[in-house]
């Protein structure tokens, strides 16, 4: 069909969550290490327009944590790179949870720290 699979979507989304923490210094790999896991609560996409094979695409990525801070949400808006024209938007909402304790705890400072950069 010419115009990228739905679900690549939710690949991008992590692909800039990823490269967002990275930016700043903070890695997943670094919180695993940590003894905490970010687990998937709930992830909602909207598709307004396609992107096509070979379209260069910008994600916008923010971030807000919970108030208990044991929640943190990323919201993303993608478009064709130069364009204003918003294709897809959507957002996963993830949980820290302690691997040792197997509960869900308040965010690491290494992940506040991120927040306030």
């Amino acid at each position: 069909m010419g115009i990228v699979y739905h679900t690549h979507y939710i690949d991008y989304f992590e692909v800039a969550r990823t490269e967002a923490l990275r930016s700043h210094g903070l890695s997943y790999k670094s919180i695993e290490d940590g003894g905490v896991y970010l687990l998937v609560l709930d992830l909602s996409t909207k598709y307004s327009s396609p992107a096509r094979y070979d379209d260069l695409l910008e994600i916008q990525c923010d971030v807000s944590l919970s108030e208990s801070r044991i929640r943190i949400l990323f919201e993303y808006t993608i478009r064709r790179k130069g364009e204003e024209q918003i294709l897809v938007t959507g957002h996963v909402r993830l949980c820290f949870f302690d691997r040792e304790r197997s509960r869900p705890v308040p965010a690491p400072e290494s992940v506040l720290k991120f927040l306030r950069d």
